[in-house]
């Protein structure tokens, strides 16, 4: 096991708040977390307005495929963030566990989309920051 965190993201399908939250976390924490995401009833796909989306701040996810949540990988965690996936993901004593209430993505608009990449960026900043212990630049901003 690494040194680093270890953050896992867990939604309905993979295919939308759970990848842009790993992507983002992977971005913002520069190589410092290891981050997953899984789906409790992974898509065939990752949603074609969340690629466009992410590709648009630059970041390609073309090459992700939904995954389905697996109990090892819950339990080598050690933070669980959960968006609306209910009591589908198992608990473990030990683990971090926040549940962040976000509009699913699936069958929404780009603008939409890019709202809630926006809120999940946000999200992320902050945790990034409370694991790696320094202040970010705010999204969009560059740091002296």
């Amino acid at each position: 096991m690494s040194d680093s965190s270890q953050v896992l993201f867990v939604c309905v399908h993979n295919a939308g708040r759970s990848q842009m939250a790993a992507a983002l976390t992977a971005m913002r924490g520069e190589g410092s977390i290891d981050v997953r995401s899984a789906g409790t009833e992974p898509a065939e796909q990752v949603n074609p307005a969340v690629l466009e989306a992410m590709a648009e701040i630059g970041i390609d996810l073309s090459q992700e495929q939904p995954k389905v949540l697996q109990d090892e990988v819950v339990a080598a965690s050690d933070v669980v963030i959960t968006m609306g996936c209910g009591d589908a993901c198992p608990v473990y004593p030990g683990i971090a566990y926040e549940d962040w209430e976000l509009d699913d993505p699936a069958g929404r608009d780009l603008e939409a989309v890019r709202l809630i990449r926006d809120e999940i960026d946000a999200r992320v900043t902050g945790l990034v920051e409370r694991l790696l212990g320094q202040k970010l630049a705010a999204p969009g901003e560059t740091q002296d």
